[in-house]
């Protein structure tokens, strides 16, 4: 169950990556471009960046027969309890990072509380959440909000040589969450939970504990996402989360990187995959200047043909 870097799960993401990035290099060397420049690589990486952090926790809920559909609001929450919190003052910048944390650890928790505890479909359960949060923010707020200062720049802008700061948290976070799937009782427990969560039970496997955690774990990473995305903006906004689309395009990232949607095999490195596929995609159709509605279509239709050739290739190596 556990996930290697050429294990079915992962490998085939990470073909039909290499497939788009060479047609993209033709493509747009065809265009006059370079799709390898140093400056359009830097761009598509730290345009993964909010997308990679929020899938890496989708990834883990979703490999214990769980989602999450409230990470989009709770994106925005978090921008806007950090640029309030802050407020431009540079003094408040841990005090605001830990509100956000703390913030994200309540709502995960209480989204894994309503699915375990009250036994609600986690569907259900978090697009309640998810619809909560929209009804806050909709309420109080209509544009940007707060400030964030200069100095918290840093997490948006920043760089470590020629590697963005942003780069390194999305990887670190991707280390962490692959370390919780293939090195710890978490992370065995998860698979045992996702692909039969009643035989987990009955094997010893606290089971409700195994999900709490998983949404919680889930809910940080989108409040992190949540920062980096404060950081750039340097102001909180109510819509950012919703506007990018981030609870079906985690999903779709992580589905699409060959984690069964239904739990019990999958991994983060097979998700990375999916988030670079995407950027590749829209740096592609960016560069080519395609209309934004066909750009959806095409899109679409590229995820869903790499999703049945991750399938179909699963069933061939399950069989």
């Amino acid at each position: 169950m556990r996930e290697a870097f050429g294990s079915s799960s992962a490998w085939p993401i990470y073909a039909a990556l290499a497939i788009v990035v060479v047609s993209s290099a033709i493509i747009t060397a065809a265009n006059g471009d370079n799709f390898f420049d140093p400056a359009n690589i830097r761009d598509m990486l730290v345009r993964s960046v909010a997308l990679g952090i929020v899938s890496a926790g989708q990834t883990l809920v979703i490999v214990g027969g769980s989602l999450d559909l409230s990470v989009a609001n709770l994106i925005s929450v978090a921008t806007i309890v950090a640029a309030t919190v802050m407020g431009g003052d540079p003094g408040m910048v841990v005090i605001g990072v830990i509100a956000v944390l703390l913030m994200g650890a309540a709502v995960g928790l209480i989204n894994g509380l309503i699915i375990t505890k009250l036994q609600v479909n986690a569907f259900i359960a978090t697009l309640g959440t998810a619809l909560i949060m929209r009804g806050i923010l909709d309420a109080n707020f209509e544009g940007a909000s707060g400030s964030i200062p200069r100095e918290f720049g840093f997490l948006g802008y920043g760089s470590v040589g020629p590697v963005p700061i942003s780069v390194i948290l999305l990887i670190v976070v991707v280390a962490v969450v692959w370390f919780l799937l293939r090195g710890t009782r978490f992370g065995h427990r998860l698979y045992a939970v996702g692909g039969d969560e009643e035989t987990a039970r009955l094997s010893g496997v606290r089971t409700h504990r195994v999900i709490i955690g998983a949404h919680v774990l889930c809910s940080l990473c989108a409040v992190l996402t949540g920062l980096f995305i404060a950081s750039r903006l340097r102001a909180g906004d109510p819509y950012v989360g919703s506007a990018g689309g981030y609870d079906l395009e985690s999903i779709a990232a992580v589905v699409v990187g060959g984690t069964l949607l239904t739990g019990g095999r999958g991994g983060v490195l097979g998700t990375i995959g999916g988030v670079f596929l995407l950027a590749v995609l829209d740096n592609l159709f960016n560069l080519l200047e395609v209309n934004a509605f066909l750009k959806d279509v095409l899109r679409g239709v590229i995820i869903a043909a790499v999703a049945l050739y991750a399938l179909r290739h699963r069933g061939k190596g399950e069989s």
